[in-house]
């Protein structure tokens, strides 16, 4: 029981002098009060066990009250008086009544003003060009692209700029929720030694990794406390400009895509689970105008029908007529129905399984060209890659930023083969020699669209620096 006053200073051990000594020789922690149960403790230390449970509920609030902020709403007038309520304790006595409505938009939120929103640079000026100017705040924004396309060096980046003066950052602290690993402290080091725009700026506004605050999630339900319990608190009482969730599709997969479950029913609590989430942290980004900036994984996507030609011919049939061409159509002709009398056949009557089906163009194959960030150029019908958490996920964002891959081969070296090698094992095709990379904007609300394809993307590496737009414009030629 020797960590009680380091961890609580405050602490009144009076009422419990009797319980702490024995407590001590048995060599238990506050964190074993905590955890295992009173009766195993009464039965281990021979202590009653109400006093027991009296001293481990006095812990359980000392912490509480440590972790509450002292300040939860800040006024900037006299403390309220008493039968006065809490919103009017800011105004002056000698106000009148009518003048109460004036102090509303003092205690309005950030988001609900019309000031426009800041942005976070990404450290490199022909990226930022690209996003006009950045990464917004007040919003969600999707990092997503497959394993190796850069997601996790655009994340630490980030952490960085947040920490920098406007315009290019926002003088904050950054939050980083990691659900696979623990934060890349040496790659932070390394940017923060080799970025040429963060040694330009003066020692005492440069960045530095004790204003980067990390966590690790390893499951659903701790990702879940942490972000509706424990990051409002931090937020009240840090100056935050950015939280980071890398990646936010981890949990979810693992819990909700199990074999043998029932597929249905976990997508549709997966579904309420993710709005959930979503409207979450939209409040946290609108509430404390701060960037939340998340990275998704991908899978990869099997389509069965070709691409929808952009005329349609009068030949097809009607599964490829739009809904007006179908009823544009002239009737079928009549059949030996055809001489029954109208009253013995309803008029306008039609089978349930004879209702002309969707047009090509409303199915999800089709639509999720346009915001996924694959398959929107007709050429590039290969490698087609699906952002993790399907449509729900896509309607909680507010931008989403592709990262694209490929493998550059070279011819293979010829070197001398040992004597007992085969023949087989010298004749070998070409090698990976590199891999090129593009960033993307899929949709956005402050800035347009790349277009379709690599056409109007970045082309982008990373360095020891983080990373860095491709010099020249012969980077932005097709990726397939």
């Amino acid at each position: 029981m020797t960590d009680l006053l380091h961890i609580l200073p405050s602490f009144r051990t009076a009422p419990f002098g009797a319980l702490l000594p024995i407590i001590e020789q048995h060599a238990l922690s506050t964190t074993d009060l905590l955890a295992l149960h009173p009766a195993d403790i009464s039965k281990q230390t021979n202590l009653p066990l109400l006093d027991l449970k009296r001293l481990i509920a006095t812990i359980q609030v000392s912490l509480s009250d440590d972790l509450v902020p002292r300040h939860p709403l800040q006024t900037t007038g006299s403390s309220p008086r008493e039968g006065q309520p809490p919103e009017t304790s800011s105004q002056d006595a000698s106000q009148s009544p009518t003048a109460r409505p004036e102090a509303a938009p003092a205690e309005t939120p950030r988001s609900a003003q019309s000031s426009p929103p800041s942005f976070i640079s990404t450290l490199c000026p022909e990226i930022d060009a690209a996003l006009n100017p950045g990464i917004p705040t007040s919003s969600i924004t999707e990092i997503t692209g497959e394993s190796g396309a850069g997601k996790t060096q655009f994340l630490l980046s980030l952490c960085l700029a947040v920490q920098l003066p406007p315009p290019r950052g926002l003088g904050k602290q950054a939050l980083y929720v990691s659900t696979e690993s623990s934060l890349a402290t040496k790659r932070l080091s390394q940017i923060l030694a080799s970025n040429p725009l963060l040694q330009a700026v003066d020692p005492p506004d440069r960045p530095s990794l004790d204003n980067i605050l990390s966590t690790v999630t390893p499951d659903l339900e701790s990702q879940d406390h942490i972000l509706e319990y424990q990051v409002p608190v931090l937020l009240s009482r840090h100056s935050i400009g950015l939280i980071v969730i890398d990646s936010v599709a981890a949990n979810y997969r693992a819990e909700f895509e199990r074999a043998g479950s029932s597929y249905g029913s976990n997508m549709a609590a997966r579904g309420a689970e993710l709005v959930r989430l979503g409207a979450l942290l939209r409040h946290l980004a609108r509430k404390h105008d701060i960037a939340v900036v998340v990275a998704n994984q991908v899978s990869d996507r099997f389509s069965s029908s070709a691409p929808v030609p952009s005329t349609l011919s009068r030949g097809r049939t009607c599964a490829e007529e739009s809904p007006l061409a179908s009823r544009s159509a002239p009737p079928p002709p009549q059949s030996s129905l055809a001489g029954t009398p109208s009253s013995s056949v309803p008029p306008f009557s039609l089978p349930d399984d004879a209702s002309p089906p969707a047009h090509p163009a409303l199915r999800l194959d089709h639509q999720q060209r346009w915001f996924t960030g694959w398959g929107d150029d007709p050429r590039s019908w290969h490698s087609l890659k699906t952002p993790s958490l399907g449509l729900v996920w896509s309607t909680q964002i507010g931008c989403r930023i592709a990262l694209f891959k490929s493998p550059v081969y070279g011819r293979p070296r010829h070197i001398a083969a040992p004597i007992e090698a085969d023949d087989d094992d010298v004749d070998r095709g070409p090698t990976l020699r590199s891999w090129r990379r593009w960033i993307k904007v899929v949709f956005a609300g402050h800035v347009a669209a790349s277009g379709q394809g690599v056409t109007g993307a970045k082309e982008f590496e990373v360095t020891t620096g983080g990373i860095a737009c491709v010099p020249g414009d012969e980077g932005n030629r097709g990726l397939w």
